[in-house]
């Protein structure tokens, strides 16, 4: 690894491609449709593997707690977060199915699948986002450079343009922040 010093270079390029990427435009469609689905009693359930899991949650807990202001909670489930499911689950069948056997058990027409993966190639998440449109949900993605496999599978794709994980969650922790906010000035009315 090298010095902190060029570390930080590092993550601030990758952030500096990202707002040269403009994802402006999907930003706003993905606060569109969480904003409708949310203001329409449905859930958004997010779902990811290892520091995506955790951003799963992290989500989740700014939407159900709050993140800038007191408000009401939002119907936002992070999946895998449920022990007793996933260990179940994942040594009945498989860990590949998990997250679509959750979205077949919370989503519904209307709601919104948050599918985060660097890689955009993740099976387990890839089979979530199938799921979802097949109930008639809305996939928003959050992934890497291109979106990898789940770029056809969704509505609205967020991509961070960088192949190194860490530079991408840095790039995805900045994007859902902002969604964050904003999701909670649409429902809440800004201040």
């Amino acid at each position: 690894m090298a010095g902190l010093q060029d570390y930080l270079e590092t993550s601030i390029e990758g952030l500096a491609a990202l707002k040269a990427h403009d994802l402006s435009g999907a930003v706003d469609r993905a606060v569109d449709i969480i904003v409708a689905a949310l203001g329409a009693g449905k859930p958004m359930l997010v779902c990811g593997n290892g520091g995506s899991a955790a951003d799963a949650q992290h989500i989740a807990g700014e939407l159900v707690g709050r993140f800038l202001r007191e408000r009401k909670a939002y119907n936002v489930i992070a999946l895998g977060t449920d022990t007793a499911v996933v260990t179940a689950w994942s040594n009945d069948y498989s860990y590949e199915s998990l997250f679509a056997r959750q979205v077949e058990a919370h989503g519904s027409q209307g709601a919104v699948l948050l599918a985060i993966s660097t890689s955009g190639n993740s099976k387990n998440v890839l089979a979530a986002a199938e799921m979802a449109r097949q109930l008639g949900m809305t996939v928003i993605a959050l992934t890497g450079e291109g979106g990898g496999k789940l770029m056809p599978l969704a509505d609205v794709l967020l991509d961070v343009p960088s192949r190194f994980t860490p530079v991408i969650q840095q790039g995805h922790l900045c994007l859902y922040h902002y969604l964050c906010g904003a999701i909670e000035d649409r429902l809440a009315g800004a201040a």
